[in-house]
């Protein structure tokens, strides 16, 4: 009677667990919109057996405040390279195990060497870099400088035109529009930039960071500050929109990949960070999020389209300058966080 009750007991359980299905791992990823290829995470669940969620922010400042407030419960984490430090010294991040990555040490591609802040990789992995520029609509804007910082000057294209609300990549455009260094730490210089912005401000829409990507594509806006993964998506499905870097200088920034101090799955994040150097996959990534990932084999894995849009030349690689972090300098960090008010207000 006994063993009958037991059987019985198991094939109940059998029937549960056939009705809803075990309970598969979860790997939650906090990153910018539209950053990971649909089919990557397609294949990761697949080759794992996991759930991918993903959830997205729209500045590193509202990512660290999300976090800082305790309202996060993630896995893998995106920020940009300037963004980490201060993470670190929060005890936001874990260090790495190196050994849990094997291709990332095997295929990083050290052509982007120079673009990365921590080459040591001890908390962070490089994801892929953005240059920050402009995206305009060829056939709206005219004789427009969009060349050149000097377009947000353009009286004519008031009211059509769109700037980061972001603080450090917007007093950074005006600082090297004045011809100093975007990473300056220079209160006269960072006091003319905000100037410079809030002259910018009498002619644009709004400060907003994810509008421009619709707004320039349906001809709302005729030109707007952006990064360029997002525009160069643009770019392919639209023949009048164009993007420029311009001539006085524009910013580099590595998104990083970092396991979350409080991650509950964080073998499985290592799992993710080393699947995406994994040179199909990362040429899968690049081809749908159109930023450079700094894969070795991706590139050539990329039709010709996509590697000219995506890989700069020498030249123009040294107008850009990578961004920093100011957060162990909190006597400039204020100097930007004044300039920013003065910005925002108007004033």
């Amino acid at each position: 009677m006994k063993k009958m009750k037991v059987l019985a007991g198991l094939a109940l359980a059998s029937v549960a667990l056939a009705g809803f299905g075990v309970e598969k791992e979860e790997l939650r990823i906090y990153t910018w919109s539209d950053y990971i290829a649909p089919e990557v995470i397609r294949r990761f669940e697949k080759s794992n057996n996991c759930k991918v969620v993903v959830d997205t922010f729209d500045s590193n400042e509202a990512m660290y405040a999300k976090l800082k407030a305790g309202s996060a419960d993630y896995d893998v984490i995106m920020p940009s390279s300037y963004q980490i430090p201060i993470m670190e010294r929060n005890g936001m991040i874990r260090a790495l195990d190196h050994a849990k990555l094997p291709n990332v040490r095997k295929n990083f591609d050290r052509r982007f060497a120079m673009s990365v802040l921590d080459p040591s990789f001890s908390c962070s992995v490089p994801y892929a870099v953005t240059y920050t520029g402009i995206a305009y609509r060829k056939d709206k804007v005219g004789s427009a400088p969009v060349d050149s910082w000097k377009v947000f000057e353009t009286a004519a294209l008031k009211g059509r035109m769109g700037l980061l609300d972001d603080m450090r990549e917007t007093i950074g455009a005006a600082l090297m529009y004045l011809g100093y260094s975007m990473n300056s730490a220079d209160p006269e210089q960072i006091a003319k930039a905000a100037d410079v912005v809030i002259g910018w401000k009498k002619n644009v829409a709004k400060l907003d960071n994810e509008r421009y990507k619709t707004a320039v594509d349906s001809g709302e806006w005729f030109v707007g500050h952006g990064y360029s993964s997002d525009v160069i998506q643009t770019v392919l499905d639209n023949e009048n929109v164009g993007f420029s870097l311009p001539k006085e200088g524009f910013v580099i920034a590595f998104d990083e990949m970092v396991v979350a101090a409080g991650a509950k799955n964080p073998d499985l994040a290592y799992k993710f960070i080393d699947f995406c150097y994994d040179p199909d996959v990362a040429a899968a990534n690049m081809g749908e999020v159109c930023a450079p990932m700094p894969v070795a084999g991706a590139f050539a894995k990329l039709d010709s389209t996509h590697r000219k849009l995506l890989l700069l030349d020498r030249e123009t690689l040294k107008r850009g300058e990578v961004l920093r972090d100011f957060d162990s300098r909190p006597d400039v960090l204020g100097l930007y966080d004044r300039a920013w008010k003065r910005i925002t207000e108007g004033k």
